[in-house]
């Protein structure tokens, strides 16, 4: 499963890594978005295969942060 941000902004901060387990609802990243944090939850619970972003990177809305199996 992949998390997607939901709108364009900076990736502000990565709250998992690769390996973790995380739980329907927890916050897998926080965007930055004109000087708003906004968290991007995990829809599902899972595993996390691979990381597709870095702190400080800029992302669209729509792109794949995290993805999960």
């Amino acid at each position: 499963m992949e998390v997607k941000a939901s709108m364009a902004g900076s990736v502000w901060k990565m709250n998992v890594t690769e390996g973790a387990e995380v739980k329907e609802g927890e916050d897998i990243a926080i965007l930055e978005s004109m000087k708003m944090e906004i968290p991007i939850p995990a829809e599902k619970g899972g595993t996390v295969k691979e990381l597709k972003v870095a702190e400080g990177d800029f992302v669209n809305e729509g792109d794949v942060l995290v993805i999960l199996e």
